[in-house]
């Protein structure tokens, strides 16, 4: 199947490590020109090397959700290069582990800031260009804990179910121009964030991550922790030209470990 990506430009956040390097690496594979942004320049200057040295096109650029001056720079730097964003992957990490009540304003209003409110303004500085190409993809990554939410991720589970409600609404107000807007819920995913709320979790339970890790596989169907490059392959069918009439809607990639309909 052509996916119709080759010479696309792709905005992958958070591309230096976990889900988002597997996505940039992904679209770098099927022809996009990926701009490999995050908070610390150095991992996505390794993604954009490793895409280089696979014969792909990248650039690395410091962005920032937290920070709106960081955005404008890593724009100018993306259209000076390779001209307007028609991909746009957005995804930051989460905050601690914390129950929903009792948590102070602030940790709210800064999370909210960085989780909410970036991807929202980032995603507005992209969209007059995807208009006027009538094309783009806006794909937003989530959490399982917006279908099911997740035990002590209380800000998590609120925070980002936010950004499902304005995928949503944005889809409506898109699809004349031939954008999509979509959301992809992953699962237990084999990254360093899943990791660290493993690490969590045993040392609340007074367990190992060890049995941790055992225990949440034995839960879900397929056995075993999905593999970021399968995630990364969902999020680029939702990229390509065939997934035109997928819009508004949110993606499990779980293994079938989400218990919900």
């Amino acid at each position: 199947m052509n996916l119709g990506l080759e010479a696309r430009t792709a905005l992958v956040v958070g591309g230096g490590s976990g889900l988002g390097r597997a996505v940039a690496l992904a679209l770098a594979r099927e022809g996009a020109n990926v701009v490999a942004a995050g908070r610390r320049l150095e991992p996505v200057e390794q993604t954009a090397e490793t895409i280089a040295a696979e014969g792909g096109a990248s650039l690395a650029v410091h962005l920032d959700l937290a920070d709106l001056d960081s955005f404008a720079p890593a724009l100018d730097a993306a259209r000076s290069r390779f001209g307007e964003v028609e991909v746009l992957f957005n995804s930051g990490g989460g905050p601690p582990p914390t129950p929903a009540a009792g948590q102070p304003a602030e940790l709210w209003a800064r999370h909210f800031e960085s989780m909410v409110l970036g991807v929202i303004q980032l995603t507005d500085r992209v969209l007059p260009g995807m208009r006027q190409r009538r094309w783009g993809r806006i794909i937003t990554n989530t959490s399982s804990g917006v279908v099911a939410p997740i035990p002590n991720l209380g800000l998590s589970n609120a925070l980002r179910l936010a950004l499902v409600g304005w995928s949503k609404t944005l889809a409506r107000e898109l699809a004349p121009y031939g954008v999509t807007a979509n959301v992809v819920v992953p699962g237990r995913i084999a990254t360093d964030r899943i990791h660290e709320l493993d690490q969590a979790r045993a040392e609340r339970e007074g367990t190992t991550v060890t049995e941790v890790a055992r225990a949440s596989a034995a839960s879900i169907p397929v056995g075993r922790y999905g593999d970021p490059a399968e995630y990364a392959a969902a999020v680029v069918f939702l990229a390509s030209s065939p997934a035109s009439y997928i819009t508004g809607a949110v993606l499990r990639v779980d293994g079938g470990g989400i218990p919900s309909i």
